[in-house]
């Protein structure tokens, strides 16, 4: 890929920033930056991001919150010298909360909460692209996941919403369009269904 492949979005100053890729899957990564440190999260390598993200702190460990996310984390975690940390329940020395919302055979996810900053990273069962909300909603949940959409994510009333496909959401936006999304899961999934073959076109 070229850089053009690539744009930057999500900037939220010194508290990182997010970047995807320009394809119909919208695969995005995100850099979390506390203390001095920096977090990679579910990152696929351009090393302009990467480099960027360096000058936010030390690396401190590549998150990949869903097992098949595989992306470039172990390459990016073999090359910055750090641990990559697959679908975790805890986070060592950081400021997030790991919350699991999936531990099945085939789905590993662990979504982020950072209390402080009031983010919630969601690598898969929500996201924005059209494939998750068929172009009809700010947010939506993984066409698998709506008939048992993930509530334990009712619980969080995010000010910034990260997902690892399509851009995010951010202020009082964030937290109404999870709460609509996981609300309207099941009554919305015919609708998502008939439109699903437009979200690649």
């Amino acid at each position: 890929m070229t850089d053009r492949a690539f744009t930057y979005c999500d900037e939220r100053g010194e508290e990182g920033f997010s970047w995807l890729v320009e394809e119909p899957l919208t695969r995005t990564s995100h850099a979390l930056a506390a203390d001095g440190r920096i977090w990679l999260v579910d990152p696929v390598d351009w090393p302009a991001a990467i480099e960027r993200a360096l000058e936010l702190g030390r690396p401190t460990a590549i998150l990949q919150l869903l097992d098949r996310h595989n992306r470039d984390c172990a390459a990016i975690a073999g090359r910055l010298g750090v641990p990559h940390l697959v679908a975790p329940d805890e986070v060592p020395d950081s400021p997030f909360e790991c919350l699991a919302l999936e531990r099945r055979r085939r789905w590993q996810e662990t979504a982020l909460w950072w209390p402080e900053r009031r983010t919630l990273v969601v690598a898969e069962a929500v996201g924005t692209n059209r494939f998750f909300t068929g172009g009809r909603a700010p947010l939506g949940v993984h066409l698998l996941l709506r008939l048992t959409p993930p509530r334990a994510l009712a619980d969080y009333e995010p000010e910034h919403l990260l997902v690892g496909h399509g851009e995010g959401l951010h202020g009082p936006e964030a937290a109404a369009a999870l709460s609509r999304a996981l609300a309207e899961s099941r009554r919305r999934l015919p609708g998502l269904l008939l439109r699903l073959p437009l979200a690649f076109r």
